[in-house]
């Protein structure tokens, strides 16, 4: 027995290096393992704890995440109802156009903007016209703007200092607008003044197309310069016509050569620099297209887009005018204006056409929807809205 112990001993000797490094080995294995876990499970954790975040944050703030539909609303009054509320959540609600009978003063628009982008997220466009003149629909508290023929008296004038001067215009809008939570205006007004048309009128800038350019391109410089996009109308011209798209259905007999060397050089000038949004008119040009332009695909697509070379929104004018209700009820128009091109289309002052449209309505899905939408958010309305607030909070503490 003793004279082979040694022998055994040596033989257990022998083998404990190998099974301490097998053991050792095995249990760097199994540390490797672990760590290479750990930044998989941290990621996981902190992914989980950004989500956790992320809902905490929607249900403090009420925010629904939503991307902008293809209908712009109105609403009643100074501040939302619950049907206004319920309505600017619907999905196919992107945006929101303001009127006289929406303001008081400054500090309830700031505060009825403020609840309307609340709603969403990103928020709803928020538009009004505030063209200046007899279309301007804020007023108290806000910079009275001239008729935009004033400005086309002065380039006859002097058409540097008339530029100059409507390029402090465009800036003034978008300063003024984009502090109370407006991300646009429906400016400039690109049809010709040939003094024929009453609801077109003084707010032509000129006869001139290459004034009516020159001075809109000097306008849309000073909305961009404050961070505002611009929408040119009413596409391909309203001003040769007498009716009243309002209230009749306008026709324009003319040809397109006419047009070309007239009405359309304005458009053409305008798109070239990048203009953000265009809104056809509810006239109907016969030597073109049987429809209104606005529910034209020629006009739309064959000359806008692909002549002209347009890539920004196309908001419908308001469906609810009469120079639109040829074409059928309310869904029917809808769906004609957007297949004719129309990207966002306008119900005003037609609260039973606003809901049978976000009843009935099932609009085909548009891939260019969001990014052109996402032009038209004024890059300075949230930021104007938030200094506003902090400058009330330090004037009035309580």
């Amino acid at each position: 027995m003793r004279a082979t112990r040694p022998s055994n001993r040596a033989a257990v000797r022998a083998t404990r290096p190998s099974n301490r490094a097998a053991v050792g080995a095995t249990r760097q294995n199994r540390r490797a393992a672990v760590r290479a876990t750990r930044p998989s499970n941290r990621a996981a954790v902190g992914a989980t704890r950004q989500n956790r975040r992320g809902a905490v944050r929607g249900k403090q703030t009420g925010m629904t995440a939503l991307p902008r539909g293809p209908l712009m609303l109105d609403i009643a009054g100074l501040e939302l109802s619950a049907e206004d509320r319920e309505r600017i959540s619907h999905p196919l609600v992107g945006g929101v156009i303001l009127f006289t009978r929406n303001y008081a003063a400054p500090a309830q628009l700031d505060a009825l903007t403020a609840s309307i982008r609340a709603l969403r997220d990103p928020p709803p466009l928020v538009g009004v016209d505030h063209e200046g003149g007899r279309v301007q629909r804020f007023r108290q508290g806000f910079s009275a703007l001239p008729p935009m023929r004033e400005l086309g008296r002065s380039w006859d004038r002097d058409a540097a200092a008339a530029a100059e001067e409507a390029e402090r215009i465009g800036a003034r809008i978008a300063g003024e607008l984009s502090a109370h939570g407006i991300d646009f205006s429906f400016v400039p007004v690109l049809d010709l003044d040939y003094e024929r048309s009453a609801v077109i009128g003084n707010r032509a800038l000129h006869r001139n197309p290459n004034a009516v350019a020159h001075l809109a391109s000097a306008l849309r410089r000073g909305l961009r310069a404050g961070g505002m996009a611009a929408v040119g109308k009413h596409f391909p011209g309203h001003g040769y016509v007498e009716a009243d798209s309002h209230t009749e259905s306008p026709v324009d007999d003319r040809s397109i050569a006419v047009m070309e060397k007239e009405d359309l050089v304005p458009f053409r000038v305008v798109v070239r620099q990048g203009i953000e949004a265009i809104m056809p008119a509810h006239v109907i040009y016969p030597a073109v297209d049987a429809l209104p332009a606005g529910f034209s695909r020629v006009w739309l697509q064959d000359v806008l887009r692909r002549q002209l070379d347009f890539d920004g929104l196309i908001f419908s004018d308001d469906l609810s005018m009469a120079g639109a209700k040829g074409v059928g009820g309310i869904v029917v128009r809808a769906e004609a204006a957007c297949a004719a091109g129309c990207d966002m289309v306008l119900v005003c002052n037609d609260p039973d056409g606003v809901s049978e449209l976000l009843s009935h309505w099932r609009p085909k899905a548009n891939r260019d929807l969001a990014r052109r939408c996402a032009a038209m958010a004024s890059s300075t309305a949230r930021v104007g809205q938030a200094a506003r607030r902090i400058h009330d909070a330090r004037v009035d503490p309580a």
